[in-house]
C-alpha cells in the first residue's frame, strides 16, 4: 500500500482532480431483471460475463465534479509526494445521519494499490466524527469494479435506481452502517 496523505481537498487541487481519467475496463456487469407477477415484483441481479472487455465511461458530465466542489462537504483527496492520486466526494443524503458517494476516482496507474481504500477509511473516519450514522456508496450496475471494491470494504448491496443516470443506466447502491 503506498504511502498516502489523506486531506481534505483545496480549490488549487481542483485541476489535478479534473484530469484523473474517470473511465474503466470490465469484463463483468451485474444484469438487473425484474418480473412482476400479479401484485409481486421480483427483482434479481446477477454477474454476466461480457464477450469482451468494455471500457467504459462515468455516465455524469464531466461539469458534475465542479458543481459538486461548489457544494462540498467533504472532499477528501489522497495524494503520494505532493501528486493528488484519487479523491472522494461525500455529501449529506435526504436520509437523516447518511452520507453519500457519489465520486470517488483513483488515477489509473495506481489503481489497485489500495489509494481507494485509504480514501474509504477517511471518508468513514470523518463520517463517524459528525455523527453520521450510514455510508452509501453508488455507481453503475455496469462498474463491476466498483462493486467489488464495495464488497471488498465491507458494504453490502441495499438498492439501486432505474434510469438513474443521465444515459439512463441502473445505479447500484451498496452502503455500510457505522458503529
Amino acid at each position: 500500500m503506498p504511502q498516502l496523505n489523506v486531506r481534505p481537498a483545496q480549490s488549487a487541487d481542483l485541476p489535478a482532480i479534473l484530469a484523473i481519467d474517470p473511465t474503466y475496463s470490465t469484463d463483468y456487469v451485474w444484469q438487473m431483471e425484474a418480473r412482476e407477477e400479479g401484485p409481486t415484483t421480483q427483482v434479481t441481479f446477477r454477474n454476466v460475463r461480457l464477450p469482451r472487455s468494455v471500457r467504459v465511461s462515468l455516465p455524469r458530465d464531466p461539469q458534475h465534479l465542479q458543481e459538486a466542489w461548489s457544494q462540498r462537504v467533504c472532499f477528501l483527496v489522497a495524494e503520494e509526494g505532493g501528486q493528488v492520486q484519487g479523491y472522494l466526494h461525500l455529501t449529506l443524503a435526504a436520509v437523516p445521519a447518511t452520507g453519500w458517494i457519489a465520486d470517488l476516482g483513483v488515477v489509473q496507474r495506481v489503481r489497485r494499490t489500495g489509494v481507494g481504500t485509504v480514501l474509504l477509511a477517511s471518508a468513514v473516519q470523518w463520517a463517524r466524527a459528525n455523527n453520521l450514522q450510514r455510508l452509501v456508496l453508488e455507481m453503475q450496475s455496469k462498474n463491476y469494479p466498483a462493486i467489488c471494491f464495495a464488497q471488498k470494504n465491507g458494504l453490502t448491496f441495499c438498492g439501486y435506481n432505474d434510469r438513474y443516470y443521465p444515459n439512463q443506466d441502473v445505479a447500484l447502491y451498496f452502503a455500510a452502517t457505522l458503529k
